[in-house]
């Protein structure tokens, strides 16, 4: 994602992230080539997504900020052991989410 996202812009999204459920674990592998596929694969679909940590957790931050930019998505927010990325759909016509 090339654009920052503004204070208002993040506070939006940080509120539509509270009644979502973690789509993807990182686990033990770490950031690996499948599973950022499948990063990718989850925010093409669903633009806002959060990815639970099961191991690596004392590393969360570096995680989170390197998940951000490998998946081309904007880090909306790091909450415990979860994590919150947004991309906006390429196609104006699949986008859900305005911002």
């Amino acid at each position: 994602m090339t654009e920052r996202l503004t204070t208002h812009q993040i506070c939006a999204l940080r509120g539509q992230a509270q009644r979502l459920d973690a789509v993807l674990k990182l686990g033990k592998n770490g950031i690996t080539d499948g599973f950022l596929q499948s990063v990718s694969t989850a925010l093409d679909q669903h633009e806002l997504i959060k990815v639970k940590l099961t191991d690596h957790k004392d590393q969360r931050r570096t995680l989170a900020s390197e998940l951000a930019e490998k998946s081309g998505s904007a880090l909306v927010t790091l909450i415990g052991n979860v994590i919150v990325l947004y991309r906006e759909n390429a196609d104006p016509a699949k986008r859900k989410i305005k911002v």
